[in-house]
């Protein structure tokens, strides 16, 4: 009697991914070094800078306080209209680099005359030094010897005092804020223009839309992603701007050109290093609380 033995080779087991869970092709150690890159950059900073703020500290030693640096900046004067000031600096940046960064975009791509080297011009205030620009510029808008009032004054127009009149002084670094940052607003639209379809356009000509309906029905609502981009960059770098201003203006005249950051700056030349630390941590979450939920907004207006 014979006893056949049947060997069953059974198929390795594979691993179902569960369901509505994408499986990464990547292994998890690549995000090794980028985050210990953001952790020892930012993260421990961000920790200690939250650490410090509970404390009075020198170089040297440091005391606990608990919220009494918050209590103290919060009492501050200037505070107050420093608050005011970076809003207003912020919402006039961000608002003017967004229609002056389309403006230029479309111009820029579309068929004109030494295109490169004016998309070159556009570009180039962007990778001039802050500094530079605010002390150039301070000259340039000195309130009698400037050569913007004194340009003015050929086709009859009284210049105003740029930077030492107090209504003008914050609208004046804008100013000079806007002229060197809209060429990356530009850079940022062209690049959306230029990703719409041309087929877009040759539909609409053949149609007869004219210009301004090509604009408003395709360009404006297709580079909407970029128009997101522009806000969110402009808005959180008004809100945390200072080498500019403290270049032109220090703050000046009086306090109607301080900002947070010049307000945190000066606690800080004057030793109070725990207020200035708490004045930043005060800073950081006012942009996380603006910058979020704009993102949230826009993002969600973008999934519908």
């Amino acid at each position: 009697m014979t006893t056949v033995t049947e060997t069953v080779t059974e198929a390795p087991a594979t691993t179902v991914p569960e369901p509505g869970r994408r499986r990464s092709p990547y292994p998890y150690w690549f995000i090794l070094p980028g985050g210990a890159i953001f952790t020892v950059f930012f993260l421990v900073p961000s920790v200690m800078a939250f650490w410090f703020s509970l404390t009075r500290w020198t170089l040297f030693d440091q005391e606990f306080i608990g919220l009494d640096n918050y209590v103290q900046f919060f009492r501050e004067p200037a505070l107050a209209s420093g608050l005011w000031h970076t809003l207003v600096y912020a919402v006039t940046t961000s608002g003017m680099k967004v229609v002056l960064g389309m403006a230029l975009a479309v111009l820029l791509t579309g068929p004109i005359l030494g295109r490169g080297f004016m998309r070159s011009v556009a570009f180039f205030p962007v990778l001039v030094s802050t500094i530079g620009v605010g002390l150039t510029f301070q000259i340039l808008m000195h309130p009698t010897r400037g050569v913007i009032n004194q340009a003015l004054d050929m086709v009859g127009i009284t210049g105003p005092a740029w930077l030492v009149d107090p209504d003008w002084a914050l609208l004046s670094v804008a100013f000079v804020d806007v002229w060197q940052g809209v060429g990356l607003a530009t850079v940022i639209y062209m690049a959306g223009i230029l990703s719409i379809p041309g087929e877009y356009f040759e539909a609409a000509r053949m149609d007869g839309a004219g210009a301004w309906h090509r604009f408003r029905n395709i360009t404006l609502p297709l580079a909407k992603p970029a128009t997101v981009s522009v806000i969110l960059l402009s808005l959180i770098g008004g809100l945390r701007k200072f080498d500019l201003i403290w270049a032109m203006t220090k703050g000046g005249p009086g306090f109607t050109s301080d900002v947070m950051a010049s307000v945190i700056y000066k606690q800080y030349q004057a030793g109070f290093y725990g207020l200035s630390t708490a004045g930043n941590v005060v800073l950081f979450l006012l942009v996380i609380l603006i910058a979020l939920p704009l993102f949230w907004f826009f993002n969600r207006k973008e999934d519908a």
